[in-house]
């Protein structure tokens, strides 16, 4: 049976996409240290994400952009993410394991939600490798053009930094406006 394992990264943070990955793994060629990409060190990240599209079945990374989050909600907005995801692997999954406590909308694929799946099974595993490495990857590119935010450090996360830097040199068209600081900060300025 075919199992694709699907994850997202960046629901929390004010900028930037919601990634989400999708990974059906091959039996014949384990990837060991797999594991919720939380609990694992940005190198070993680095080296599973190189590790996972080499020897996966299948893999794919997709996202929702700030705008669809603002237009759609951080929930849709990361079910598009996802259904994205799973709709352009090269391998078409008999069953989808999502990390989290709720199915993937608008799939027609047998989905099944695992609360704590990235750290139970290896494929959801996986897909949360990609999809943080990813992210964080943009992250960094964001922070060479607005080096004053500190993306690289934070991610784009509500931290005292960024919110002070969001008060101090204002909000970005990359920044998601449905998010609370942000319509804050811009209600502040009008």
């Amino acid at each position: 049976m075919m199992i694709a394992g699907v994850d997202e990264a960046g629901r929390g943070p004010l900028v930037g996409s919601v990634v989400a990955a999708a990974v059906i793994l091959d039996p014949d060629r384990p990837i060991m240290g797999l594991n919720d990409s939380k609990k694992l060190s940005e190198k070993k990240r680095e080296q599973l994400f190189v590790e996972i599209q080499e020897k996966a079945l299948a893999w794919s990374i997709a996202e929702a952009t700030h705008e669809e989050i603002d237009q759609l909600n951080i929930l849709q907005a990361t079910f598009l993410a996802m259904c994205r995801a799973v709709n352009h692997l090269s391998v078409v999954p008999n069953k989808v394991r999502v990390d989290g406590n709720q199915k993937i909308k608008n799939l027609d694929i047998d989905c099944e939600a695992v609360i704590g799946g990235d750290a139970l099974h290896a494929e959801i595993s996986a897909a949360s490798i990609l999809a943080k490495v990813y992210r964080d990857r943009q992250m960094v590119v964001l922070d060479q053009a607005y080096p004053m935010y500190g993306f690289a450090k934070h991610k784009g996360y509500p931290t005292k930094a960024h919110l002070l830097a969001i008060e101090e040199y204002g909000v970005l068209r990359e920044h998601r406006t449905s998010y609370g600081p942000i319509k804050k900060r811009i209600a502040s300025v009008r």
